[in-house]
């Protein structure tokens, strides 16, 4: 029997949970306790009755829901107070993302002796991602509503409507990333008529995004010439650059957002792994938007917390076969069963393990 804990989510504006009931259900039928903070799932549209009733244990305290379980599960990456309320042992699994600057969050892990998965860097041999993918999937979908939101005049935008109307062209939307998130935002704005533009540096990416637009978009090699191109036209540009484990690349210089259109918008996804914008910086839902060089940044890390049922069942359904592995069998048991689990560890035992972040922190150290 495995003790797994989830702690009520602490960041502002989160509204995700860890699990499902669904997904706790499952655990406790295997013969596992859960616990779980009180009011963890309110979020989410899940009160502790629907805990409750799958066999979870409520627990009062943050601090008890944190040292209970020999499985910590999180959405949003840990405070430094809850990274230093982890253990010898312990394996925390949640989206970590510890490449960005973060050598204190480091330092505190690594001093804890537990085992971190994050889990947007368990990737397959393939560079398949299979629990990111939901959430970026999500947060493409997002994007209509989102991008036409904060080119209204109300948000200090433009006034430009993604789709137009039959005397008006519609909006010229560049999106820098042909992944998953880039993908999704690609094909759900130019369902709302929007104009289209897709770079990316990967072929065989924008073949494929080429393919599910079906003449509906534009798809471009992401050539320092084509970059300044689409820069000076575009109503919105969205930055969906990923590599997993390491920094965003900067692809927008300061420079290169001068010669944006005044009040244009910026939506940088990539801002949980640093931000692909020199001139970004992290937002929150409660202040999405600033403006810097006279273009409007939408920065948000955490787009899809705001959609919290959505998610969380996403996030269950992508994670639950892992859990339950991890809880059956043990955690080396479950890193043979699972090989893209294993390339989801960040730091084990005290040890650096992900090569991606290795990477980042000497880079950072040398920049």
């Amino acid at each position: 029997m495995t003790d797994i804990s989830i702690p009520k989510e602490v960041r502002p504006h989160e509204y995700r949970v860890a699990l499902a009931p669904s997904g706790v259900h499952a655990l406790t039928k295997a013969g596992h306790r859960v616990f779980i903070e009180h009011d963890a799932g309110l979020g989410s549209g899940f009160d502790d009755e629907a805990y409750r009733q799958v066999g979870a244990e409520i627990v009062y305290s943050h601090e008890e829901a944190w040292v209970r379980g020999q499985m910590v599960l999180k959405v949003a990456r840990p405070t430094n107070e809850e990274f230093a309320l982890l253990g010898e042992g312990q394996v925390l699994l949640g989206f970590l993302h510890l490449a960005a600057g973060r050598r204190q969050k480091i330092q505190i892990l690594r001093d804890s002796g537990a085992c971190a998965i994050g889990w947007e860097t368990v990737q397959q041999e393939d560079g398949f991602l299979p629990v990111l993918r939901g959430m970026s999937t999500i947060a493409g979908r997002m994007m209509p509503q989102i991008v036409g939101r904060f080119m209204q005049n109300d948000h200090g935008g433009r006034g430009v409507a993604l789709s137009g109307c039959p005397t008006v062209p519609p909006a010229e939307i560049v999106i820098l990333g042909a992944g998953t998130f880039g993908s999704e935002a690609a094909v759900a704005l130019a369902g709302n008529n929007a104009s289209v533009y897709v770079l990316d540096i990967n072929a065989r990416a924008l073949e494929r995004v080429n393919r599910r637009l079906a003449g509906r978009g534009v798809t471009m090699a992401a050539t320092d010439y084509n970059l300044r191109k689409v820069v000076r036209f575009a109503d919105a540009i969205i930055g969906a650059v990923y590599v997993p484990g390491q920094r965003s690349p900067v692809i927008l210089t300061r420079e290169l957002m001068r010669t944006m259109r005044p009040r244009s918008l910026f939506v940088d996804a990539s801002i949980d792994q640093g931000g692909c914008a020199e001139t970004s910086r992290p937002t929150t839902h409660a202040a999405p938007t600033f403006v810097e060089e006279g273009i409007i940044h939408y920065c948000v890390p955490n787009i899809t917390s705001v959609v919290g049922r959505t998610t969380t069942h996403s996030l269950t359904h992508a994670t639950l076969p892992y859990l339950l592995a991890i809880a059956n069998h043990g955690l080396q048991r479950a890193l043979k069963q699972y090989p893209e689990l294993a390339r989801g560890i960040n730091i084990c035992h005290g040890e650096i393990i992900h090569k991606g972040l290795k990477r980042a922190l000497i880079e950072e150290a040398s920049s």
